[in-house]
């Protein structure tokens, strides 16, 4: 085969031009649309459906129908990772395939003692005792403290040659005072920095007044790796190629940028007056933003530095000040990063006596449990089960997901909201908590996790028994919506997975459930789902005597605050290189307490009350 073919994507209206034998999902990144893929382009999640309009093209070949019920097969429904462009050809990216209107979590709490940025503005005053000697020219930066900031010769000819007066931007990011900037005029009030949060699925970012901390706008993206896969050991294993590194390092990169072009938009502020950045993401993110190959991660006894990584703006591409400093808080272990330590710094457990927990749980879950005097870490492999992904009918939180369930006990009856009041596409991840929880609650689920037959609103699946939540002639696609012995058994298994990691923390430390008096739950899994719910089906035990508390996006915050103060950045670095991890891959207690915890709720001594 030989030429190129193009091919139109509906309703976007966009059109790939590629090799034939390119795979239709390989053409929807080439279009630069984002579409549900979570296992990467394997042919194991099914989420990437397209509907095959006209042209030529493998839709019908077994391995493009594999998985879809006949009703898709008959309007013409394929995989779109399975399928070959042979030719030019039109498809429809199905409603429940795309990945609009997502609901992103960005509150955050910038709170910092004093304001003290790494990145500073000062107006120059210059005493002339010779005028033609610049080793006789005394130059005062207004306001400055410290030592004598470094800048080049080039530098000091243009400040002491100029005819009217200079406002230099000084940076502390690095060992040593260094002057960045030189601008005519006095622009000491526009004195900007950027924080975000690269996360797995999502980048958050806020621009902040570094002079008073003002936020000054907020914005978010999905991270453009989720078509490349929503695990990070797929983002691992693609990135072992060096194509395959340089999509995920530039789809970060282009993640973040996007984001900087919102924020700039809505505040009219010029990218060139961002000086100062701060980063926090999983080591993996982290990794993979700096382009360095994150395939030793896999490796249980890798070395993790631990202190924070700075290079300047111009040198990773990201779109404000080129001589600005990137500070990326710093990393623990494998899968505990700079987010987490940005959750610790968010919830002050650092500074507290008192035995606090913070638990994290995305695409891959965080727990840290400690006070000012220790600190100890585990990571699990929860899935993206909490965030709807991996599930029949989940998908992400956007508009049309269901999140929130209720079934009454007596009647069966199902009431539920939906994200945008629409009629529902799926169910995403808090309306999965809930729905598992109300289940439980109803009968219908026993305490192993196995949906039981007989039960109003349950029936015999291809797999087994499977609950109808919604009928389709009730949803946007059509198509009903599910809970099969597969899901559950994913959600089994990533609930097991979280409250067996916090058992070992507990287990290590001998650490009772009444010790802890503080829980701080971090991210959507926090901001959304329901506390109770998330007791009674058994993810976090039932810590009796403790206050439960969200942080919201504990990552931004944590950015955002070491934007704003040198002090945090240093605490930052302090909490990595103190933290203890345990690696629960080779940990023995973490089998027991896995065992004990797939059943619902869990451990009798974790649920008291249940």
């Amino acid at each position: 085969m030989t030429g190129s073919c193009q091919v139109v994507f509906f309703p976007m209206g966009k059109t790939a031009t590629v090799v034939p034998g390119t795979t239709v999902l390989s053409a929807i990144r080439s279009a630069g649309i984002l579409v549900e893929s979570i296992c990467g382009g394997k042919g194991e999640c099914n989420k990437c459906k397209v509907i095959h309009v006209r042209g030529d093209c493998d839709a019908h070949a077994p391995a493009a129908l594999r998985g879809l019920t006949e009703q898709e097969v008959q309007k013409n429904y394929c995989r779109a990772c399975q399928t070959h462009v042979l030719g030019d050809c039109e498809f429809i990216i199905p409603i429940e395939s795309r990945t609009d209107s997502p609901k992103i979590l960005q509150n955050h709490h910038e709170s910092v003692s004093k304001i003290d940025p790494a990145v500073t503005k000062h107006r120059i005053a210059i005493t002339h005792t010779d005028s033609h000697n610049l080793a006789h020219r005394s130059i005062q930066l207004e306001g400055y403290r410290g030592p004598r900031p470094h800048m080049t010769r080039d530098q000091l000819q243009r400040i002491t040659t100029s005819h009217e007066a200079c406002t230099i931007t000084v940076t502390r990011s690095d060992r040593f005072p260094e002057v960045i900037r030189i601008e005519n005029g006095d622009t000491t009030a526009r004195n900007y920095g950027l924080a975000i949060d690269l996360g797995t699925t999502t980048v958050v970012g806020v621009l902040v007044d570094l002079n008073t901390g003002r936020v000054c706008a907020e914005s978010s993206v999905l991270n453009q790796q989720i078509t490349h896969g929503e695990e990070l050991l797929t983002r691992i294993a693609l990135a072992k190629k060096e194509a395959g590194l340089k999509k995920l390092q530039s789809a970060a990169i282009d993640s973040i940028n996007a984001v900087i072009r919102q924020l700039t938009k809505t505040s009219t502020i010029d990218a060139e007056d961002i000086c100062d950045a701060c980063i926090a993401g999983n080591t993996v993110m982290a990794w993979l933003l700096h382009g360095r190959d994150p395939s030793p991660l896999e490796l249980v006894t890798v070395e993790i530095p631990r202190e924070p990584r700075i290079v300047m703006a111009g040198a990773l591409g990201i779109a404000i000040n080129p001589a600005a400093r990137v500070f990326c808080l710093p990393d623990v272990s494998r899968f505990v990063g700079g987010d987490a330590v940005g959750d610790v710094i968010t919830s002050g457990m650092n500074r507290s006596g008192e035995l606090s927990m913070v638990i994290d749980l995305g695409t891959n879950g965080e727990v840290i449990l400690g006070n000012a005097d220790w600190m100890a870490s585990v990571s699990c492999a929860s899935g993206p089960a909490f965030e709807g992904a991996g599930i029949s009918s989940g998908m992400r939180a956007m508009s049309g997901a269901i999140d929130h369930v209720i079934i009454d006990p007596a009647s069966g009856i199902v009431a539920y909201t939906t994200i945008g009041g629409v009629k529902p596409r799926g169910i995403c991840g808090s309306g999965i908590i809930d729905a598992a929880a109300a289940l439980v609650a109803a009968g219908i689920l026993d305490f192993t996790g196995r949906i039981v037959s007989g039960k109003p609103g349950v029936r015999d699946g291809p797999d087994g028994p499977e609950y109808v939540l919604v009928a389709g002639e009730k949803t946007a696609t059509g198509q009903d919506i599910l809970i099969t012995k597969n899901d559950m058994a994913y959600l089994i298994d990533s609930k097991a997975a979280a409250c067996g990691a916090i058992g070992v923390l507990m287990n290590k430390y001998r650490v009772g459930i009444a010790d802890i008096r503080h829980v701080f739950l971090a991210g959507a899994f926090g901001a959304y789902a329901d506390t109770k719910k998330i007791v009674e089906f058994g993810i976090i035990p039932d810590f009796v005597q403790a206050t439960i508390k969200g942080i919201g996006n504990g990552s931004l915050s944590g950015a955002c605050a070491a934007l704003l103060s040198r002090n945090v950045r240093d605490k930052a670095a302090d909490i990595a290189r103190r933290m203890v991890y345990i690696d629960l891959l080779v940990d023995a207690d973490f089998i027991e307490e896995y065992a004990a915890a797939v059943y619902i709720p869990g451990k009798p001594e974790y649920f008291p009350r249940h």
